[in-house]
Order: structure tokens, then sequence, then C-alpha cells
């Protein structure tokens, strides 16, 4: 596999491209946003200056990952051309599986399919493709330039040639890939959500402050960040989703998304992105403070 395609130019689609793209794979990242991707171009060299400032990187190998990057806006014209497709868009099915049936039309059944979805069945997203056995989940971490791990998903069709190439080509990217079977969350957001949910629902019932939750959780289970502070880093909106999609999958009430992230969601108080969630995010000074909201509330 030489050529890559990812589809998505947000964080993880610039992210993904950023670390094929340094690998030395011919990379293209398609979006139908002109200002989505010069965003994801000036983000990814911004992210390969702190390489160099890191010393992990020279300049040199900076411009040869720049060079092998190119950015696209219509699908059809590189589609054709490439070896592995990668789907990085917004975590909703509907849109996904009409990107997958549109990529069943315009390539050949040895384009290899892959998706970063995080909690989305392979399998059901596989239905809309003429060659299932030619999709398959590689779920990257974020930030993908530096995170390890890449969760690989074996749909109920997925080939055992699939899923071995898919497999290598993530260890060349210098990732640890783990084989994962496909079920509503696979391994990490089956148990890393319903962990985020329960530190909202002990918020909720008021049981302690957004603080304190957290500070247990680093002091006392040894995490590096809280799980508030996580899902609004994650995006609180893309965890009440993926809840949702544990919750109507399992059905079981186990998964079902805490009232409050519920309310969060519905008033745009997304975390990190929209600069406020458990926390108040200042961009200029960029740091954080537990949102007024909460402060109101545990004074009453």
């Amino acid at each position: 596999m030489e050529k890559i395609l990812v589809i998505g130019a947000g964080t993880m689609g610039s992210g993904i491209a950023h670390v094929f793209a340094m690998s030395g794979f011919n990379t293209t990242i398609v979006d139908i946003s002109e200002m989505q991707l010069q965003k994801a171009k000036s983000t990814i060299e911004k992210n390969l200056e702190r390489q160099i400032a890191k010393g992990t990187l020279t300049n040199e190998m900076k411009s040869e990952t720049m060079e092998r990057l190119t950015f696209e806006m219509n699908l059809e014209d590189v589609a054709h051309h490439s070896d592995l497709i990668i789907e990085a868009a917004t975590e909703q099915f509907e849109l996904k599986s009409k990107i997958f049936n549109t990529l069943s039309n315009m390539t050949a059944s040895n384009v290899i399919l892959a998706t970063n979805t995080s909690s989305i069945s392979i399998t059901k997203l596989a239905s809309h493709v003429k060659n299932p056995e030619r999709v398959i989940g590689m779920h990257f971490m974020n930030p993908v330039p530096i995170m390890q791990l890449i969760e690989v998903i074996r749909g109920y069709n997925t080939s055992d040639e699939v899923c071995t190439q898919i497999m290598d080509i993530s260890r060349k990217l210098g990732k640890t890939p783990v084989q994962v079977e496909d079920y509503y969350g696979f391994v990490s957001n089956r148990i890393l959500m319903p962990m985020i949910n329960e530190a909202i629902i002990t918020l909720f019932e008021g049981v302690a402050g957004v603080d304190e939750i957290d500070t247990v959780m680093k002091l006392g289970m040894n995490h590096p960040m809280g799980p508030l502070q996580l899902a609004d880093f994650i995006g609180l909106d893309v965890c009440y989703y993926i809840l949702n999609v544990l919750y109507d999958g399992f059905k079981n009430p186990k998964y079902a998304p805490c009232p409050l992230l519920e309310n969060m969601v519905l008033a745009n108080k997304l975390g990190v992105k929209s600069g406020e969630g458990f926390y108040l995010y200042n961009a200029e000074t960029k740091e954080k403070t537990v949102s007024p909201h909460f402060l109101t509330k545990n004074k009453s």
C-alpha cells in the first residue's frame, strides 16, 4: 500500500494524515470544505514544528512530510488511485454509511476501506459495501501523532488478509495495533465511556464537585487527566453520542447517558471546542477553571 486517502480534515483526519505522510506514504486528505483543508494543513505544519522543537524531527523531514501531502475537495478524483482509504468523518452513522456506499461504487474491490469510528459497528457499515470483506475499523487515539494505540476492529466479514495488512501498516506507522472484535464501543469506549458517565452522575448527584472528582481520579487512580476534563477534551457531544450507540446497541440501562450530560450538549456546552464544559477554557491564556455553572451550584 503506497497511496493513502483520508476522508475528513478535522482533528482526527489531519492527525491520521500527519502520521502516514511522516512514515513515508503519499497521503491525500479530502474534505468538502476548503477552509477545513487549509486549517488541517496549518495544524499539521504546527505539529511538525513542535516535533522539531522537541528534537524528534529535522527540518528536512518536515519538508519531506509536507511534500507527501495533498489536499483535495473532489473525492472521485482521488479515490480510484488509492490503496487504502480511511474515513475520519463526524461520528454519525448516516454520514459514514453514505460515504461507504459512495466508495463502494467508485473503487476497485481490492481497495481497503477503513473507518476511524470510535463506536459504530463495522459490520453495519460494511453492509453498505459491495465487498464487505475489505472493510475494517482502524480506531486511532487523539492526539494521533502522540498516542501509541490503534484499535483494529474486525467486522463479521473482514478477511484475514485485510486484517493482516492493517496490522502490518499500523506497525509501519510506529504504532501498536490491538485487534478486537466488532461489538459496540469495541474495548476502548466500552470501558472508558461508562467511567466518564459515572463521573458525570457523581457530579449530578452532588457527591463531589468537578475539581474534586478529577483530583480523586488523578491522585488516587494515577490517571493523567480526570474523567470530567477528559470528557471536555473528547467533546461532550461525542461522549453523548457514543453512550447512545452503546445504549441502543446493547439495550442495557448501564450505558444510558446522564441527564446532566444531555442538558449540557443541548446547551452547546461541549467542552474545549466550545470554550466551556465542566471547565471554562481561555483561548488566549490556555488556562482552565471550573465552569461558573458548577461553582454556583456548589455554593447554593
